[in-house]
């Protein structure tokens, strides 16, 4: 096998959840131009499916499901529409959906908190949980669950978000843990600041020239720099790789250890 059939999923199917903008929505892109059949899934119905029809006209397999990781009602249904549209099991999870409050710890109201919580750690575990019944039952798979360098570090107000995604991080090692036996990799991808709508809030509040300083190499991300180590994660080039919290981040979280 040469170097890009290790990281081609061409055969394979693919779920993103939080697709309908931002980091999800590029990996979804990365995944289909890779081979994947892929589905996008967001809460919002009309921007997902204005997004997969934009990669089917691009000439990729992409198709949309509503999905809202909150409702844990609503998951095994996307689930299982997900494989009835691309017709076979889903066996990539790119475990994506997130929201974050720029807010200091002090002042972040209950309301908040929850909804950080709900999404970021309950709605990623309930996710994960339902990709990991169907790819043991299936035979195997990867799930990537999308944390962060505020996992692994401390940053001032991100209170709720970087606990939730350092209990992402761990909730990773354990997975792997116990799915190994099922042929089920699990491993968290950890961006540190990237280019997005999310990363927009920084901008506004006057934080980013300051946390740019702050990163070695001097820039934010750009979503196309976490294609490679989304691949790895994803294809046969990371076959023997479970259990691992990858830092995508120009360096940042160095500058914290």
């Amino acid at each position: 096998m040469n170097a890009q059939q290790l990281f081609s999923l061409e055969g394979r199917a693919a779920l993103i959840s939080g697709a309908s903008s931002g980091i999800g929505l590029h990996i979804a892109r990365t995944f289909a131009q890779a081979g994947a059949k892929v589905v996008l899934c967001a809460r919002r119905l009309d921007r997902i499916e204005e997004a997969a029809a934009a990669l089917r006209a691009e000439g990729l397999a992409a198709q949309a499901v509503v999905l809202d990781v909150t409702r844990p009602e609503t998951i095994a249904d996307a689930w299982t529409a997900a494989e009835r549209q691309v017709g076979q099991a889903v066996d990539i999870l790119f475990n994506n959906a997130g929201v974050l409050y720029t807010e200091r710890f002090i002042e972040q109201q209950i309301e908040r908190i929850d909804t950080v919580f709900d999404t970021d750690l309950r709605g990623a575990f309930l996710m994960a949980q339902q990709a990991a019944r169907s790819m043991v039952a299936g035979g195997g798979g990867c799930i990537i669950n999308v944390a962060s360098t505020s996992g692994l570090r401390a940053g001032g107000s991100l209170a709720s978000y970087g606990a939730a995604k350092a209990g992402l991080i761990h909730l990773t090692k354990i997975m792997a843990l116990e799915l190994a036996s099922g042929n089920v990799r699990v491993n968290a991808l950890c961006p540190g600041n990237f280019e997005t709508e999310m990363h927009a809030q920084f901008e506004e509040k006057g934080f980013a020239e300051a946390i740019r300083k702050k990163i070695p190499m001097r820039s934010f991300g750009k979503p196309e720099q976490l294609d490679g180590a989304a691949l790895l994660l994803a294809s046969e080039a990371g076959s023997y790789i479970t259990g691992v919290a990858l830092p995508v981040d120009g360096g940042q979280v160095l500058t914290w250890m």
